[in-house]
């Protein structure tokens, strides 16, 4: 069996992603291989910051590994809080408050429409491979839900009428952005173990 280093110590997403690679890979955290860097993201793209974590993992542990960077894109909002979503409320804020900025920015707007977008940048013997996912929905009016983390307690994807936070793990693993991201790396990955 593959083992990968995820470049992450967020425990909601290295469970969400353990999840959806289920039986197909180990995934090791940053935890797991001593690494307690805090990795900087000055990327001004989700895929700059995927990047920039991968890359610090491969030069001080030399292994393949990725790492992900995730942001809630709302269209009313001019795509925001995008690659800003983990401190759309400021550098010491936490899910809550950036929940509560949002909501308050779109007060009255009646475009709810949004998206989530995940990339994962993967680098294997040295070479970067970029895997994209996208669930679009709409924000709901306030927060629904006590499953899930981040904004998924106001994100309603597209064809549900429930909150991330209400639906089952099971299900949001199935359709969520990171789920789509994480199959097109396992089906990249997959495909190399064949040959």
């Amino acid at each position: 069996m593959k083992e990968l280093i995820f470049a992450t110590n967020n425990i909601h997403k290295l469970q969400e992603i353990r999840a959806i690679l289920d039986g197909d890979f180990i995934i090791r955290s940053l935890a797991e291989v001593n690494c307690f860097d805090e990795i900087p993201e000055t990327g001004n793209t989700l895929q700059a910051n995927a990047e920039i974590k991968a890359r610090y993992i491969e030069d001080k542990y030399h292994c393949n590994c990725f790492a992900d960077d995730t942001g809630l894109e709302v269209e009313c909002l001019q795509g925001a809080p995008g690659v800003f979503s983990a401190r759309y409320a400021g550098e010491d804020c936490n899910s809550e408050k950036n929940i509560d900025k949002l909501l308050l920015a779109m007060e009255g707007e009646s475009n709810r429409l949004a998206q989530f977008r995940t990339v994962i940048a993967l680098i294997e013997n040295n070479e970067l491979f970029l895997f994209e996912g996208i669930i679009k929905g709409r924000i709901a009016n306030e927060r629904f839900g006590t499953g899930g983390f981040g904004y998924d307690s106001v994100f309603i994807p597209e064809g549900y009428d429930k909150t991330f936070a209400e639906l089952p793990a099971e299900v949001k693993n199935t359709i969520s952005h990171r789920a789509i991201a994480s199959k097109k790396l396992v089906a990249y990955l997959m495909s190399k173990n064949e040959k």
